[in-house]
């Protein structure tokens, strides 16, 4: 998986200068996807897409920046339910049951974010030789609901799913505190700093329990994607192709 987001050098913990996160000046959560059985191409990035909305780019203010060479694409896929009332009721929620509440919002999120994965996995497959990096606010939710898709139709197990897209608990404990600067800006964060902290965490129980919602919900990620987007069968064959290795 691939994030972006703004942080000075001088706080970036150490662990992410390991496997499997990329080092890139000003950007944390950076990272390969894969390194299991299912190994993806390498990195050599030409094209960028942002899950973002204009107005979270604008209120954390940061710009999209240009490359020479690549491609940046705005795909929005913003949530509702962050506005200053509903965060109080959202962030209740997930002081109380994480899990659950995780569940909850990628859910909403497979539905509102159709069009948008749309895009990607098309370029994924009409263009396999240029590589892209996705990225949201955080690499986690958005992003990882992507990858998540991506990775269960490659075939990948859950359990190395939630080991390549979660967070261990030592590196939540250096990252967090980052992401957290950012948003205690906000009263509903700053009031609930419990709920916020865990609203953005990454933890393997939550991705194994959004997994198991994608199948029992949806029939599994390619029967979501072909309800949802322009996906076919041929395509499916196509990413397995272009984004595996043969054993």
């Amino acid at each position: 998986m691939f994030s972006q987001d703004s942080v000075s050098p001088a706080d970036s913990p150490d662990v992410l200068s390991l496997p499997p996160f990329v080092q890139v000046q000003g950007v944390f959560n950076i990272r390969h996807v894969g390194g299991y059985s299912e190994q993806l191409v390498a990195l050599g990035v030409k094209h960028v897409f942002d899950l973002r909305s204009p107005g979270e780019i604008a209120s954390y203010k940061s710009a999209t920046p240009v490359i020479e060479g690549v491609t940046v694409s705005h795909v929005p896929a913003s949530l509702q339910g962050f506005d200053p009332i509903s965060l109080v009721s959202r962030l209740e929620s997930f002081q109380t049951n994480v899990v659950d509440t995780f569940v909850t919002l990628n859910d909403e999120l497979l539905m509102i974010a159709s069009s948008s994965f749309d895009t990607i996995f098309r370029h994924i497959v009409d263009k396999p030789d240029e590589p892209c990096l996705v990225h949201c606010t955080a690499g986690k939710d958005r992003t990882g609901v992507f990858f998540a898709l991506l990775l269960m139709v490659l075939g990948v197990s859950d359990e190395d799913i939630a080991k390549d897209l979660c967070f261990d608990d030592g590196w939540s404990g250096t990252f967090m505190p980052i992401l957290f600067e950012r948003f205690k800006k906000q009263p509903a964060y700053a009031k609930n700093p419990v709920g916020a902290m865990n609203m953005g965490s990454s933890k393997p129980e939550c991705m194994l329990a959004t997994l198991n919602m994608i199948r029992e919900k949806h029939g599994g990620a390619e029967e979501y994607l072909k309800k949802n987007t322009s996906l076919k069968d041929e395509d499916f064959n196509k990413l397995r192709t272009v984004l595996t290795l043969a054993a």
